[in-house]
């Protein structure tokens, strides 16, 4: 399996023979999805042009019902703790939301039920995209995942302080930081680094890993 930074909150998984992006925005996009997921309708993780490009008649789209109309197709919706199976993967809803970073008062930039993150499981490995969000309660209740793909950037999603929390929360066998902005990712690294054995890698946009 490989498992490939786009950028920003972007990745491809390629396994088996399904190609999966994940809130597509940034990065090149020329191998054909089997399957295209978002967290939610926020521009910067569903862009249209970006699934226009690599969309068959065969892709599986699975987003919040109001991205339905980016994508140009039907749109299967999950609530958190719903699943579906698209031949040998599984793809489960998790929570995410703000409870801490508003947009304006009571207003946050993510309010609960806007959108979610996933948990997708294939070749026996399980990875973990949080989507945007704060440190949250049910993540406590997430546990066996292999790579962490976790927001840090601060301002819309956890900061760094506050992702290294959560990986030691979760405690995943790696974590790898995503959504950074302008931060640096490696004080999420050291902080996580420094309490336990859990790896952290900082990738570029386009390097990937094999799992």
């Amino acid at each position: 399996m490989e498992v490939k930074w786009l950028g920003h909150a972007s990745w491809m998984i390629k396994t088996g023979e399904k190609v999966i992006y994940i809130d597509p925005y940034e990065g090149e996009y020329r191998e054909k999805a089997g399957i295209i997921v978002s967290t939610h309708s926020h521009m910067d993780h569903c862009k249209p042009e970006k699934i226009k490009s690599v969309t068959t008649q065969d892709t599986v789209f699975i987003a919040p019902k109001d991205c339905a109309t980016k994508y140009g197709s039907q749109v299967t919706s999950l609530k958190p703790g719903d699943k579906i199976r698209v031949g040998l993967v599984e793809i489960e809803a998790v929570e995410a939301y703000n409870f801490k970073r508003f947009r304006s008062p009571e207003q946050p930039f993510h309010p609960k039920g806007l959108g979610v993150g996933y948990l997708i499981h294939a070749e026996g490995k399980t990875i973990y995209h949080t989507g945007d969000t704060d440190l949250i309660p049910e993540m406590k209740a997430i546990t066996n995942i292999d790579v962490l793909l976790i927001a840090s950037g601060g301002t819309y999603t956890m900061d760094n302080d506050e992702a290294a929390d959560a990986v030691l929360l979760i405690k995943p066998k790696l974590a790898i930081p995503m959504h950074i902005w302008d931060t640096d990712p490696n004080i999420m690294k050291k902080k996580v680094e420094a309490a336990s054995d859990i790896k952290v890698q900082v990738l570029k946009p386009g390097e990937s890993i094999k799992l």
